[in-house]
């Protein structure tokens, strides 16, 4: 048996149980299987290897893609770059730490775009917003940071709703937040959505539901809008060639 899994918290409603169980059927992988194994802390993680001696690799998604790096023997020069790991492989008896998350991201928005030659507002600075915060820079695309304290980013939501120059100057915003995610699809983050124009993309990384309040806010004032589930298709199928390497 190759057993490979998901872990996060909470990890109910994944994508990639569906998506890679999917793909072993569609290639006849009959003895592969892909689980979630859903912890809220991270101190389980090393039981869980022991536990399961098939088990060959797994992704990492909210809230651990930063802490799952002390678990780890060694990174991948992907997971130094962002400082986090979306993918783990087993080599042996050691767990190698990749990040497919910032490559793919980087791919979708330079196709979806055409090449973007302004400035990004980037909401959220979790590991998430790290790895959209490789792949901006790679692009030489300058991004600001907008979090809840001034302490963590370079704009608070609050001084973006008190100068609305800020989002003028900032033509792609991506939202790396969990806000507007099922099941709370009744929030957005709290922007002012009138200033949003038809020179604005928005990017959202949240794939569940299809279009958010967040991107729904943008479309209806004409900006070019798009979610996440071409990068977590991308993301997911990067995981199964480190796998298969």
């Amino acid at each position: 048996m190759r057993r490979f899994g998901l872990v996060g918290y909470p990890v109910g409603h994944s994508f990639s149980k569906s998506f890679f169980t999917e793909k072993f059927e569609r290639l006849k992988l009959k003895t592969h299987v892909y689980e979630l194994f859903e912890m809220e802390f991270l101190n389980e993680f090393p039981t869980l290897w022991m536990r399961h001696q098939d088990l060959q690799g797994v992704n990492v998604t909210v809230p651990h893609k930063e802490k799952v790096l002390k678990y780890l023997d060694r990174l991948d020069k992907s997971a130094i770059k962002v400082g986090a790991a979306n993918v783990i492989k087993r080599e042996g008896s050691k767990l190698i730490g990749y990040n497919t998350d910032y490559m793919a991201f980087q791919e979708t928005l330079s196709t979806w775009t055409g090449g973007f030659d302004g400035e990004a507002l980037v909401l959220g600075t979790g590991g998430s917003s790290k790895a959209v915060q490789a792949a901006l820079d790679e692009l030489k695309i300058p991004c600001s940071l907008v979090s809840r304290t001034r302490k963590n980013g370079d704009y608070t939501y609050a001084q973006l709703e008190e100068n609305d120059a800020i989002i003028d100057r900032f033509r792609l915003i991506i939202n790396t937040t969990p806000v507007g995610m099922h099941p709370k699809i009744d929030a957005m983050p709290d922007l002012p959505y009138s200033k949003i124009s038809e020179h604005h993309f928005l990017y959202d990384l949240i794939y569940n539901p299809d279009e958010t309040l967040f991107l729904n806010e943008g479309k209806e004032r004409g900006a070019q809008v798009k979610n996440g589930l071409e990068m977590l298709e991308l993301q997911a199928e990067k995981s199964w060639e480190i796998w298969n390497q």
